[in-house]
């Protein structure tokens, strides 16, 4: 068992927010690029965004994925600030969550300025469980798509567990699927709440080929059915690299929102299981 005292041991710079190397060298293999999307350590940006840029770039990471806030969608900094911040650590912002708001002009706008490539709408911008509304819902995914290649930026979505739902024997995820220009709109796949519905990205590597530019690399406790620490959960991790090809998977961010320990410190774990992957 990893015990608390073991990760104090093994990391007691980081834990203790030090500069250091990191000793995270998996060059070559297919995690070496590895992501996280900042929600995983919300309490620590909103306290010191600067300070816990710098632990994940310690810890190895290499991509950034940002998210809403009560400061905004970069904690408090302004877009093209936290840019030159993760850039003189070795990182990049790759991608942001947002929201097709009234805010969508602003939203792009701040994501040229912050060098991003992706934005990726984290909710449903309507409510209702119905193929009708996916439809709808893909039109308006099309139309930002189009909104965002004028800028040079690329448009997704990311899942959760209900877009699994079925109305009339069709699973409203594949109506957005098959109602998206694949040109315009890409999906960020959620592996974990994949797996809690019950369904096997496998399945859906196979049936919508090159579809999941983007991952969120979640291992979930499907009892409690919330995110866990790497290894510990549902999620067969290993396969999903194996299989990552045919995914088109070209980058992925570690998210967990759940914790056994302090995120930093479970963060750690996670990118020591990433060493264990072929």
């Amino acid at each position: 068992m990893y015990t608390r005292r073991m990760f104090i041991k093994n990391s007691s710079s980081l834990a203790l927010g030090a500069a250091f190397l990191s000793s995270f060298d998996i060059s070559g293999k297919k995690t070496s690029n590895p992501g996280i999307q900042l929600y995983t350590v919300r309490k620590e940006m909103m306290e010191d965004a600067v300070g816990t840029l710098k632990n994940l770039a310690a810890l190895g990471i290499k991509q950034i994925e940002c998210s809403s806030s009560k400061k905004g969608s970069y904690f408090g900094l302004k877009p093209d600030e936290m840019k030159k911040i993760c850039a003189d650590l070795g990182m990049t912002i790759r991608s942001g969550h947002i929201q097709l708001n009234d805010q969508w002009n602003q939203t792009m706008a701040e994501a040229e300025l912050s060098g991003q490539e992706y934005l990726i709408c984290s909710s449903m911008p309507t409510h209702g469980q119905t193929i009708e509304n996916y439809k709808k819902v893909s039109d308006r995914f099309n139309e930002a798509g189009a909104d965002c290649k004028k800028r040079g930026i690329k448009f997704g979505y990311h899942n959760h567990d209900f877009e699994f739902e079925k109305q009339d024997g069709k699973t409203l995820y594949d109506v957005l699927l098959e109602n998206t220009d694949p040109s315009l709109v890409n999906m960020e796949l959620d592996l974990g709440w994949v797996v809690a519905s019950g369904n096997d990205p496998l399945a859906y590597f196979k049936k919508y080929p090159k579809r999941f530019p983007l991952w969120h690399l979640k291992d979930m406790d499907l009892v409690k059915k919330h995110s866990t620490e790497f290894g510990k959960g549902g999620l067969n991790i290993q396969q999903m690299f194996d299989n990552s090809k045919q995914s088109g998977m070209k980058y992925f961010f570690i998210e967990q929102e759940e914790y056994n320990y302090t995120p930093i410190e479970s963060m750690k774990i996670n990118m020591d299981y990433l060493k264990s992957i072929k």
